[in-house]
C-alpha cells in the first residue's frame, strides 16, 4: 500500500515537472519575438507567464537563498532567456497589482518592463523625499517666531538671557559658571581697551 502511495507521488511531480518543462520551451520559442509592453504583461503575454514559471520555479528551489540553480534554469529551457529579461519578469509577477496599477495610472505607455521599473523606483524615491502634511506643518516657523523676526532682526536683552537660559538647560551648564566666564571676557576685553589707550 505504501509503495503505491509513492509511485503516484512521483507520478504527480513528474507530471508537475513535465509541464513546466513544455512552458519553459513554448516561452523560449517566442522570447524573441517583438511584443509590446501591453501584450507581454497581459494574462497570457511572454513576461507573465515567464515570471509565473520562474515563481514557481524559485518556490521549488532548494537553495536556501530561493534562487534558482542553472541546472533547473537549464532543465526548463529557460536558461537561454537573458538573464535580465528573466529577473524583469519575476520583479513584474511579484508585484504585479503594483505594477498594472501605476501603468493604469500612468499618463505615458511604457515600451518595456525597464523602463516600467526605472519609473516606479523614481516615484518611489520622489514619494520619500516629499514631506507628509504633518512634517510640512512643522516646518513652518510659528507666529510667535514670525512675529519676532518681524519686529527687529537684532535680538533683545530678554531674548539673550532666554536663549542663554536654554542653552544652559540643554548642556547641563551652571549659570554661575557662564556669568564667570562672561565676566572674565568682560574682564579681557577692559585689559586690552586701556592698554591700547595707554599706548
Amino acid at each position: 500500500m505504501a509503495k503505491s502511495i509513492s509511485v503516484s507521488k512521483t507520478t504527480q511531480e513528474g507530471t508537475s515537472s513535465d509541464i513546466l518543462v513544455k512552458e519553459g520551451r513554448a516561452l523560449y520559442s517566442i522570447w524573441k519575438q517583438t511584443n509590446s509592453l501591453k501584450d507581454s504583461t497581459n494574462p497570457k503575454g511572454f513576461d507573465t507567464r515567464l515570471g509565473k514559471l520562474l515563481q514557481q520555479l524559485k518556490a521549488m528551489s532548494p537553495l536556501d537563498s530561493g534562487q534558482i540553480s542553472r541546472q533547473t534554469l537549464h532543465q526548463h529551457n529557460v536558461d537561454k532567456i537573458d538573464r535580465r529579461r528573466r529577473s524583469e519578469a519575476l520583479w513584474f509577477v511579484e508585484n504585479e497589482v503594483a505594477c498594472r496599477d501605476f501603468i493604469k495610472k500612468s499618463k505615458k505607455g511604457f515600451t518595456s518592463l525597464t523602463a516600467l521599473q526605472a519609473a516606479m523606483r523614481k516615484a518611489s524615491k520622489e514619494a520619500e523625499a516629499e514631506p507628509t502634511e504633518v512634517e510640512a506643518a512643522d516646518d513652518q516657523p510659528s507666529k510667535e517666531e514670525v512675529s519676532k523676526v518681524g519686529r527687529s532682526s537684532k535680538p533683545s536683552k530678554d531674548d539673550i538671557v532666554q536663549s542663554v537660559l536654554k542653552a544652559c538647560e540643554y548642556s547641563g551648564v551652571d549659570l554661575l559658571e557662564i556669568a564667570e566666564a562672561l565676566m572674565q571676557i568682560e574682564e579681557q576685553s577692559s585689559n586690552a581697551t586701556e592698554t591700547k589707550v595707554a599706548a
